[in-house]
């Protein structure tokens, strides 16, 4: 019996691991280790850094196998200012168009599987199922309208709403959809048309990481150092908005060490704030590989995810759940009905804080050394949540709805 064919089109992929590509990579990964045939189409390697890691981008189309998956490398513009709402519009466009020379080769898969945030592979996913009629399978990363806008990179009140309309009439040609978080889920429910199964399917811990985690002591049990230790990293943009936090501490006498990591489109700007700063409670330093990841989580006492004011139920960084595996509480910054305040609150996986109450962060950090019992609380709560992101039970529950769909 042919083995079912799959075609999963993402923006990034391995070696890239920021905005889901260690996610996407891994599921490729776990569906060829299930029996699929699956081809990847995707960018040259290019974020969070917004460069050409590779130095191949370009219009040469790029093809190889890594771990029993059918890699296809396309072309696309990448934005020198990704502020820039017309070059972000032309970095979506150049990837529809990039991908719209394999069209000619659509008629082999059996199912076709997008990913959003880049708006530019749904409408391509879009385009081939009107040409083959193949079931569609969207899943949702990232509004991406919503995210522009709470970004900045959207303003006025015109483009939001041309962008919300672009969305929602690219997502409704998919027959099925899917997203990691149950706010967006119900955002999803808002915006369909054709009552369209909506399945919620949260993002997991990859197997490369969960590795090198597992490869250090547990942390369970450890009491917090005194200044408190703090860790943010990963992409650092617009929706992050994490230079405010910074600027807030820098203001403050709180007792911290707060050790910063990433890259991004805000990256440089707050990488200069920092040095110019001369505060010697934050350091800035570089993305960090999964070794290095691994061992800084390791080190800290509490994992800070921060998310600009207004966000809604866009995202939720998948960053958290290595935090979670990891055993270390998380600190959030974030309005309290997103997908990630809503995560940390009801299971109690760490500190919140609204930004209108940001000054609590200070009275959290003076005091802490007090709430042992709470911190250990904190600890066992992020360890027995880790077993909900469990990789292959999700990626099982993919390939059973895969295989329905293709019946």
């Amino acid at each position: 019996m042919q083995e079912p064919r799959l075609l999963i089109i993402v923006n990034v992929f391995h070696p890239d691991r920021g905005g889901g590509g260690a996610i996407f990579s891994d599921l490729c990964y776990g569906l060829v280790e299930r029996g699929y045939d699956v081809t990847v189409r995707c960018a040259y390697p290019y974020y969070p850094e917004w460069k050409d890691k590779s130095g191949k981008n370009g219009l040469r189309i790029d093809r190889y196998d890594e771990k029993g998956v059918h890699v296809e490398r396309y072309g696309i513009f990448i934005p020198r200012d990704p502020r820039s709402l017309l070059q972000r519009l032309v970095y979506e466009a150049s990837f529809f168009f990039s991908l719209s020379r394999s069209l000619h080769r659509g008629s082999r898969f059996n199912l076709v599987m997008t990913y959003c945030p880049l708006v530019g592979a749904v409408a391509f996913a879009g385009l081939n199922k009107m040409l083959y009629r193949k079931p569609l399978w969207l899943n949702v990363q990232d509004l991406s309208a919503d995210a522009a806008s709470a970004s900045g990179i959207a303003k006025g009140s015109l483009v939001p709403r041309v962008l919300q309309a672009v969305q929602s009439l690219l997502f409704n040609q998919a027959d099925v959809w899917s997203s990691i978080s149950p706010v967006m889920v119900t955002r999803l429910e808002a915006i369909r048309t054709r009552k369209q199964n909506i399945h919620y399917l949260p993002n997991w811990l990859n197997a490369s990481l969960a590795n090198e985690i597992a490869k250090l002591p547990g942390k369970a049990g450890r009491g917090t150092d005194e200044p408190v230790r703090l860790l943010y990293a990963g992409n650092i943009g617009g929706k992050q908005d994490l230079l405010r936090l910074c600027q807030f501490l820098v203001g403050s006498n709180a007792p911290f060490l707060f050790r910063i990591h990433g890259n991004g489109a805000e990256a440089s700007s707050t990488e200069s704030w920092i040095r110019s700063s001369g505060d010697s409670r934050l350091a800035f330093g570089p993305f960090l590989n999964e070794s290095q990841f691994a061992v800084a989580l390791h080190e800290t006492d509490f994992f800070v995810i921060t998310e600009k004011t207004g966000s809604g139920g866009s995202f939720i960084p998948c960053k958290m759940i290595a935090g979670v595996a990891s055993g270390t509480p998380i600190l959030a910054v974030c309005d309290a009905d997103t997908p990630l305040g809503t995560e940390v609150k009801e299971h109690h996986l760490g500190p919140w804080f609204a930004w209108n109450q940001i000054s609590d962060v200070l009275v959290f950090l003076r005091h802490l050394p007090k709430k042992r019992e709470l911190f250990k609380q904190w600890q066992e709560n992020v360890l027995a949540h880790a077993t909900f992101y469990e990789r292959d039970k999700t990626i099982n529950q993919f390939a059973s709805l895969i295989t329905d769909l293709i019946k």
